[in-house]
């Protein structure tokens, strides 16, 4: 299959040489691709983009998921954004806030889109639609903020992995993360090369980060994971945006994050046998929700 790019390094030489935006070689790339035109990609990921502002909406109204475990902390957060000054900045919170709404509602069975997983789809959506307010996009450059992220995320799962069970956390969430950060960046005006070194900084302190899912579903500590990688995603982009680089090229990181999720034991690559799971919370609580005989006979 003839592509475009197959690693960030390629990304961002042909972007630079070529005068181009990363989300429009990722559209070029899609059109090679797939074969189809550029009118209809643009179409389904405008159709992403209002599953996103759904999720969005209904998770800020309040949503719970039918195990109990999660649901209700976004409308928590946007309270205290309105109550309190927040000592994180109404901008990260904001973004805090939209991604929990997101998690929460696929939690509770609503339609989300993988972003690059279910289990990570809060991220990219939560940056989104925060730095909106800030940057105040078109509908066209909102559209082009996923095409970024997928650009990276192209990259990930072709060269290490964006599987829980594969790779831990570190694949979903810290994947997710990287690619927000770098498409924050393009949105802000920033360079493709600093979209990579955003991705680069993000990914690296994500690096390790287990998958250990209470009960084995994906809720605790899943949710909370997307705030953090929401707020690191935020951070990164304005160290990118600042002129900081990271040390450790981008692929290498990436590399890195595939070796390190082949060293994982897989009682923390999304069994529920380990971590957070195997504690005697995170037992209780599966027991509580299937019954102590199925959680013993696993």
């Amino acid at each position: 299959m003839k592509v475009l790019f197959r690693n960030v390094k390629e990304l961002v030489e042909l972007a630079t040489s070529e005068n181009k935006l990363i989300s429009e070689l990722m559209i070029e790339q899609e059109m090679l691709v797939t074969r189809r035109t550029r009118e209809e990609i643009m179409d389904q990921m405008d159709r992403n983009l209002t599953v996103m502002e759904q999720a969005v909406e209904k998770g800020l109204k309040g949503v719970q998921s039918t195990s109990g475990l999660t649901g209700g902390d976004a409308v928590l957060i946007q309270n205290y954004m309105k109550n309190k000054k927040p000592l994180s900045g109404m901008l990260l919170l904001d973004a805090v806030s939209k991604a929990v709404a997101t998690n929460e509602v696929n939690a509770a069975m609503g339609t989300i889109c993988a972003t690059p997983t279910a289990g990570s789809a809060g991220v990219v959506p939560g940056t989104l639609f925060a730095v909106q307010n800030q940057l105040n996009p078109t509908r066209e450059e909102m559209i082009r903020y996923l095409f970024t992220s997928g650009a990276f995320g192209f990259v990930v799962a072709n060269n290490a992995s964006i599987s829980g069970a594969a790779g831990g956390c570190q694949a979903e969430v810290g994947s997710a993360a990287a690619m927000a950060a770098a498409a924050i960046v393009e949105m802000s005006g920033g360079t493709p090369a600093q979209c990579a070194e955003a991705f680069a900084i993000t990914m690296k302190n994500m690096l390790g980060l287990v998958c250990d899912p209470v009960a084995g579903l994906v809720e605790v500590p899943c949710v909370k994971r997307n705030a953090m990688g929401a707020s690191n995603a935020l951070v990164a982009a304005d160290m990118a945006l600042a002129g900081v680089t990271s040390r450790i090229p981008c692929d290498e990181v990436i590399g890195a994050m595939f070796k390190i999720g082949q060293q994982m034991p897989s009682s923390l690559r999304e069994t529920a046998r380990g971590g957070l799971a195997a504690t005697p919370t995170g037992i209780a609580l599966a027991e509580k929700i299937f019954g102590k005989a199925a959680v013993e006979s696993e």
